[in-house]
């Protein structure tokens, strides 16, 4: 059931990204259906058999604002004080590998059902030729993968459609959603709550976000094309999208974990969807840039928390921690190879 219902998303997906090159789509319900379906199918992939073995610490979400503010003003500097065509083309060169990487991961389960398993399960080591400590790993499916991912970029470097630019982005925000694990609530929380004010200081208070922003032209950000000649597109950043969607996902991993079905899911992606819709609310209202995080954080951990105090199950969710799992679980498996030589 779950499985035809993320199979539902990802058709879903598809169909709304690729509906504007066909039929008018107002761009407030499609930046809203976008980003809840992107969120949805990014959380369902998060879930994996095993826990993730590396999460993020609450010393890496406390600096995460401050590391972000830095490359938010470096990026506003090198626009104003270089060629925008210069800056751009390095940025196209990276985002090219960054795109290829992003988009082939993304389409490889749909790929590797068609692919012999050995092509799935061989490791090749590939060393570099002159670092022979350097090496990359990878198999037969991966390279398969890549290559519709190549001439996709290809065909986003040499055109800057927005529809390419939109497919990039939404792989890069279900690969950062499903390989992202904030490990606990608390570390989920203190993260939100700087970017919350990130996000406000930023578009508020100084022109930076906004410049930065209508200047990056690379995937960072998803184009919804609009009947206005004066302003063509509308915009949503990625970040807006993958930071809710990690906290998001955290919901859905507890759920599972406890084997409880989607509960803390349901409510967190639930504020998920007011904050987003409460952000177009506002936008339109005022015609002016919104720091969308101002409204999906408090939505999001409100809605959540307001469950969970509910439920009476605050104590349970706050000493969740994905990563003494991963231990717990690892610990697990090697007394299962003890056992099982012994028997031998």
């Amino acid at each position: 059931m779950k499985k035809n219902t993320e199979r539902l998303a990802n058709l879903a997906l598809t169909g709304l990204t690729l509906a504007p090159l066909v039929v008018k789509v107002d761009p407030n319900l499609n930046v809203i259906l976008t980003a809840c379906l992107a969120v949805y199918v990014g959380c369902y992939r998060s879930v994996k058999p095993t826990p993730p073995s590396e999460t993020m610490s609450n010393e890496h979400a406390m600096r995460f604002p401050f590391v972000g503010s830095a490359m938010l003003l470096s990026l506003f500097l090198l626009f104003k004080f270089l060629s925008k065509d210069l800056v751009n083309a390095v940025l196209t060169c990276y985002f090219f590998v960054l795109g290829i990487i992003a988009l082939s991961a993304t389409i490889l389960p749909a790929i590797k059902r068609f692919l012999p398993k050995n092509w799935n399960e061989d490791l090749i080591i590939w060393r570099f030729p002159y670092v022979r400590s350097l090496e990359i790993e990878f198999t037969r499916s991966q390279i398969v993968a890549a290559i519709p991912g190549t001439f996709f970029c290809a065909w986003y470097a040499s055109q800057k459609h927005w529809l390419a630019n939109n497919i990039l982005g939404l792989s890069f925000c279900i690969q950062g959603i499903e390989m992202l694990s904030l490990g606990s609530f608390k570390t989920g929380a203190i993260l939100l709550a700087g970017l919350f004010v990130y996000d406000i200081f930023w578009v508020f208070f100084t022109p930076v976000m906004v410049s930065v922003a209508k200047s990056f032209d690379a995937p960072i950000k998803l184009l919804f094309p609009t009947a206005d000649s004066a302003r063509p597109f509308s915009m949503l950043g990625l970040g807006d999208i993958v930071i809710p969607g990690i906290f998001v996902a955290l919901a859905l991993r507890f759920d599972v974990s406890r084997g409880k079905g989607s509960q803390y899911f349901k409510s967190a992606f639930l504020g998920y969807t007011v904050g987003l819709v409460l952000t177009i609310v506002v936008m339109n209202w005022f015609q002016a840039a919104q720091p969308a995080l101002l409204y999906i954080v408090p939505a999001v951990i409100g809605f959540l928390a307001a469950h969970c105090i509910w439920n009476g199950e605050v104590k349970p969710l706050l000493e969740f921690d994905e990563s003494k799992t991963a231990v717990t679980t690892t610990q697990e498996g090697s007394d299962d190879d003890k056992c099982s030589k012994k028997v031998e």
